[in-house]
Protein backbone atom coordinates (compact mmCIF):
# COMPACT_ATOMS: atom_id res chain seq x y z
CA UNK A 1 0.00 0.00 0.00
CA UNK A 2 2.99 2.97 0.98
CA UNK A 3 4.09 1.84 -2.94
CA UNK A 4 0.49 4.21 -4.07
CA UNK A 5 1.99 7.16 -2.24
CA UNK A 6 5.67 6.78 -3.77
CA UNK A 7 6.60 10.01 -6.18
CA UNK A 8 10.05 8.26 -6.92
CA UNK A 9 10.71 9.02 -10.12
CA UNK A 10 8.33 12.03 -10.70
CA UNK A 11 8.78 15.81 -11.50
CA UNK A 12 6.38 17.97 -9.95
CA UNK A 13 6.28 21.62 -10.33
CA UNK A 14 5.01 24.11 -7.91
CA UNK A 15 4.25 27.70 -8.32
CA UNK A 16 3.92 30.18 -5.38
CA UNK A 17 6.05 27.58 -3.51
CA UNK A 18 8.09 30.12 -1.36
CA UNK A 19 4.40 30.96 -0.21
CA UNK A 20 2.61 29.85 3.30
CA UNK A 21 0.94 27.05 1.59
CA UNK A 22 3.14 26.10 -1.23
CA UNK A 23 6.02 25.89 0.93
CA UNK A 24 4.39 23.08 3.36
CA UNK A 25 3.08 21.48 -0.49
CA UNK A 26 6.98 21.69 -1.73
CA UNK A 27 7.87 19.73 1.43
CA UNK A 28 5.28 17.08 1.46
CA UNK A 29 6.08 15.99 -2.48
CA UNK A 30 9.97 16.36 -1.75
CA UNK A 31 9.10 13.89 1.58
CA UNK A 32 7.89 11.10 -0.51
CA UNK A 33 10.54 11.00 -3.08
CA UNK A 34 9.32 13.07 -5.71
CA UNK A 35 11.66 16.10 -7.46
CA UNK A 36 10.03 19.52 -7.26
CA UNK A 37 10.92 22.48 -9.09
CA UNK A 38 9.98 25.18 -6.56
CA UNK A 39 8.71 27.93 -8.61
CA UNK A 40 8.40 31.57 -7.38
CA UNK A 41 8.84 35.34 -8.06
CA UNK A 42 10.43 35.90 -5.07
CA UNK A 43 13.61 34.56 -5.92
CA UNK A 44 15.55 34.37 -2.36
CA UNK A 45 11.81 33.69 -0.15
CA UNK A 46 12.09 30.30 -2.28
CA UNK A 47 15.71 30.00 -1.20
CA UNK A 48 15.29 29.98 1.81
CA UNK A 49 12.39 27.01 1.62
CA UNK A 50 14.27 25.15 -0.53
CA UNK A 51 17.31 24.69 2.27
CA UNK A 52 15.03 23.94 4.53
CA UNK A 53 13.41 20.94 3.05
CA UNK A 54 15.00 17.66 2.89
CA UNK A 55 15.03 16.67 -0.30
CA UNK A 56 15.48 16.79 -4.12
CA UNK A 57 14.39 20.14 -4.72
CA UNK A 58 15.76 23.04 -7.44
CA UNK A 59 14.39 26.93 -7.78
CA UNK A 60 13.54 28.45 -10.29
CA UNK A 61 12.32 32.64 -10.30
CA UNK A 62 9.42 32.62 -12.57
CA UNK A 63 6.91 35.07 -13.67
CA UNK A 64 3.76 33.18 -14.16
CA UNK A 65 1.93 35.77 -16.05
CA UNK A 66 4.54 35.96 -18.87
CA UNK A 67 4.15 33.58 -21.39
CA UNK A 68 7.71 33.14 -22.45
CA UNK A 69 8.82 32.62 -18.60
CA UNK A 70 6.36 30.32 -18.12
CA UNK A 71 7.38 28.06 -21.80
CA UNK A 72 10.70 28.76 -20.50
CA UNK A 73 10.23 26.85 -17.19
CA UNK A 74 8.55 24.24 -18.90
CA UNK A 75 11.57 23.80 -21.72
CA UNK A 76 14.22 23.93 -18.79
CA UNK A 77 12.08 21.42 -16.74
CA UNK A 78 11.59 18.91 -19.08
CA UNK A 79 14.99 19.29 -20.40
CA UNK A 80 17.09 18.56 -17.08
CA UNK A 81 14.50 16.13 -16.17
CA UNK A 82 12.95 14.55 -18.82
CA UNK A 83 9.27 15.59 -17.76
CA UNK A 84 6.86 17.16 -16.10
CA UNK A 85 4.43 14.97 -14.14
CA UNK A 86 2.24 16.76 -11.54
CA UNK A 87 1.72 20.56 -11.89
CA UNK A 88 0.45 21.78 -8.62
CA UNK A 89 -0.86 25.64 -8.97
CA UNK A 90 -0.35 27.50 -5.46
CA UNK A 91 0.53 30.88 -6.32
CA UNK A 92 -2.12 34.01 -5.97
CA UNK A 93 -0.75 36.64 -7.34
CA UNK A 94 -2.18 40.01 -6.97
CA UNK A 95 -1.72 43.71 -6.73
CA UNK A 96 -1.17 46.61 -4.01
CA UNK A 97 -4.58 47.52 -3.32
CA UNK A 98 -6.14 43.59 -3.14
CA UNK A 99 -8.32 42.81 0.12
CA UNK A 100 -10.37 46.06 0.29
CA UNK A 101 -14.18 46.28 0.95
CA UNK A 102 -16.42 45.37 -1.64
CA UNK A 103 -17.64 48.70 -1.92
CA UNK A 104 -14.00 50.19 -2.31
CA UNK A 105 -13.07 47.62 -4.63
CA UNK A 106 -12.22 49.78 -8.19
CA UNK A 107 -13.28 47.98 -11.52
CA UNK A 108 -9.66 48.39 -12.61
CA UNK A 109 -8.37 46.78 -9.73
CA UNK A 110 -11.00 44.24 -9.79
CA UNK A 111 -10.07 43.13 -13.37
CA UNK A 112 -6.65 43.17 -12.32
CA UNK A 113 -6.34 40.74 -9.61
CA UNK A 114 -8.68 38.80 -11.59
CA UNK A 115 -6.26 38.38 -14.68
CA UNK A 116 -3.38 37.68 -12.71
CA UNK A 117 -4.79 34.57 -11.01
CA UNK A 118 -6.58 33.12 -14.18
CA UNK A 119 -3.98 34.14 -16.49
CA UNK A 120 -1.32 32.40 -14.89
CA UNK A 121 -3.45 29.29 -14.30
CA UNK A 122 -4.08 29.05 -17.19
CA UNK A 123 -0.88 29.30 -18.86
CA UNK A 124 0.76 27.26 -16.65
CA UNK A 125 -1.98 24.28 -17.03
CA UNK A 126 -1.77 24.86 -21.09
CA UNK A 127 1.89 24.18 -21.12
CA UNK A 128 1.87 21.56 -18.86
CA UNK A 129 -1.00 19.57 -20.74
CA UNK A 130 1.14 20.04 -23.46
CA UNK A 131 4.00 18.35 -22.19
CA UNK A 132 2.33 15.84 -20.33
CA UNK A 133 0.40 14.88 -23.66
CA UNK A 134 3.20 13.63 -24.90
CA UNK A 135 4.20 11.34 -22.13
CA UNK A 136 2.70 7.33 -21.61
CA UNK A 137 1.68 8.32 -18.07
CA UNK A 138 0.22 11.16 -18.40
CA UNK A 139 0.19 13.54 -15.45
CA UNK A 140 -1.36 14.79 -12.50
CA UNK A 141 -2.39 18.36 -12.11
CA UNK A 142 -3.32 20.37 -8.58
CA UNK A 143 -5.25 24.01 -8.81
CA UNK A 144 -5.15 25.39 -5.37
CA UNK A 145 -9.37 26.26 -4.88
CA UNK A 146 -11.05 27.07 -1.56
CA UNK A 147 -13.76 26.69 1.02
CA UNK A 148 -15.32 30.13 -0.89
CA UNK A 149 -14.74 28.85 -4.23
CA UNK A 150 -17.64 26.61 -3.53
CA UNK A 151 -19.82 28.36 -1.35
CA UNK A 152 -20.39 32.11 -0.09
CA UNK A 153 -18.50 33.53 2.85
CA UNK A 154 -19.55 34.08 6.34
CA UNK A 155 -18.90 36.95 7.41
CA UNK A 156 -19.48 36.97 10.82
CA UNK A 157 -16.21 35.82 11.48
CA UNK A 158 -14.79 39.31 9.94
CA UNK A 159 -17.24 41.04 12.70
CA UNK A 160 -15.01 43.32 14.77
CA UNK A 161 -11.60 42.90 13.06
CA UNK A 162 -10.64 44.93 9.64
CA UNK A 163 -10.48 41.93 7.27
CA UNK A 164 -12.80 40.74 5.19
CA UNK A 165 -13.06 38.43 2.25
CA UNK A 166 -12.44 40.26 -0.75
CA UNK A 167 -14.95 39.83 -3.66
CA UNK A 168 -12.17 39.00 -6.38
CA UNK A 169 -11.22 36.18 -4.34
CA UNK A 170 -14.61 34.39 -4.33
CA UNK A 171 -14.40 34.83 -8.06
CA UNK A 172 -11.03 33.47 -8.69
CA UNK A 173 -11.45 30.62 -6.75
CA UNK A 174 -14.77 29.98 -7.95
CA UNK A 175 -13.83 30.08 -11.80
CA UNK A 176 -10.44 27.38 -11.11
CA UNK A 177 -12.32 25.08 -9.72
CA UNK A 178 -14.81 25.06 -13.06
CA UNK A 179 -12.04 25.80 -14.83
CA UNK A 180 -10.29 22.27 -13.52
CA UNK A 181 -13.51 20.17 -13.99
CA UNK A 182 -12.66 21.51 -17.81
CA UNK A 183 -8.98 20.16 -17.95
CA UNK A 184 -10.34 16.85 -16.69
CA UNK A 185 -12.82 16.28 -18.93
CA UNK A 186 -10.86 17.55 -22.12
CA UNK A 187 -7.75 15.97 -20.94
CA UNK A 188 -9.23 12.85 -19.60
CA UNK A 189 -8.01 10.84 -22.48
CA UNK A 190 -4.61 12.18 -22.84
CA UNK A 191 -4.15 10.20 -19.06
CA UNK A 192 -3.98 13.51 -17.61
CA UNK A 193 -5.83 13.93 -14.30
CA UNK A 194 -6.68 17.40 -13.17
CA UNK A 195 -8.00 18.24 -9.22
CA UNK A 196 -8.79 20.93 -7.18
CA UNK A 197 -7.27 21.35 -3.40
CA UNK A 198 -9.62 23.47 -1.46
CA UNK A 199 -8.42 24.35 2.39
CA UNK A 200 -10.36 26.25 4.78
CA UNK A 201 -8.61 29.40 6.73
CA UNK A 202 -4.97 28.95 7.09
CA UNK A 203 -3.74 30.09 10.48
CA UNK A 204 -1.40 33.16 9.76
CA UNK A 205 -0.93 34.61 13.08
CA UNK A 206 -4.41 36.94 11.73
CA UNK A 207 -6.54 38.75 14.25
CA UNK A 208 -6.92 36.86 17.66
CA UNK A 209 -10.71 37.64 17.21
CA UNK A 210 -11.07 36.72 13.58
CA UNK A 211 -9.48 33.22 14.47
CA UNK A 212 -11.68 33.06 17.77
CA UNK A 213 -15.00 33.54 15.60
CA UNK A 214 -13.48 31.22 12.65
CA UNK A 215 -12.40 28.22 14.69
CA UNK A 216 -16.16 28.63 16.56
CA UNK A 217 -17.18 27.41 13.30
CA UNK A 218 -15.19 24.75 12.62
CA UNK A 219 -16.53 21.17 13.94
CA UNK A 220 -12.64 20.81 14.86
CA UNK A 221 -12.55 23.79 16.37
CA UNK A 222 -9.11 24.96 14.71
CA UNK A 223 -8.07 26.46 11.88
CA UNK A 224 -5.92 24.57 8.92
CA UNK A 225 -2.29 23.99 9.86
CA UNK A 226 0.19 24.84 6.29
CA UNK A 227 1.08 21.14 6.97
CA UNK A 228 -2.98 19.88 6.71
CA UNK A 229 -2.32 19.91 3.60
CA UNK A 230 0.74 17.91 2.32
CA UNK A 231 -1.24 14.69 2.22
CA UNK A 232 -3.94 15.53 -0.12
CA UNK A 233 -1.45 16.98 -2.16
CA UNK A 234 0.48 14.06 -2.23
CA UNK A 235 -2.59 11.79 -2.50
CA UNK A 236 -3.73 13.73 -5.92
CA UNK A 237 -0.31 13.32 -7.05
CA UNK A 238 0.35 9.37 -6.71
CA UNK A 239 -1.12 6.45 -7.67
CA UNK A 240 -3.34 6.19 -5.19
CA UNK A 241 -5.95 8.52 -7.01
CA UNK A 242 -5.20 7.19 -10.25
CA UNK A 243 -9.10 7.06 -11.06
CA UNK A 244 -10.01 10.59 -9.20
CA UNK A 245 -10.04 13.57 -12.00
CA UNK A 246 -12.21 16.34 -11.61
CA UNK A 247 -12.96 16.38 -8.17
CA UNK A 248 -12.67 19.46 -5.47
CA UNK A 249 -10.88 17.68 -2.37
CA UNK A 250 -12.34 20.60 0.74
CA UNK A 251 -9.54 19.85 3.66
CA UNK A 252 -11.11 22.35 6.16
CA UNK A 253 -11.83 20.61 9.48
CA UNK A 254 -15.67 20.29 8.63
CA UNK A 255 -16.54 23.84 7.87
CA UNK A 256 -18.49 23.72 4.75
CA UNK A 257 -20.53 20.89 6.59
CA UNK A 258 -22.71 23.15 8.56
Amino acid sequence: MSDLFDLSGKVAVVTGGAGLIGSSLCDGLAAHSATVVLVDIDEDAAAKVANAIDGDIVVKRVDINSEPDVEALFESVVSHFGSVDILVNSAYPRNKNYGEQYENVSLSDWQENILLNLNSYYLTCKKASEIMKQQESGGSIINLGSIYGAQAPDFNVYSGTEMTSPVEYAAIKGAIINFTRYLASYLGEDGIRANVLSPGGVFNNQDDTFVEQYEANTPLSRMAEPTDLKGPVVFLSADCSRYMTGQNLIIDGGWTIK
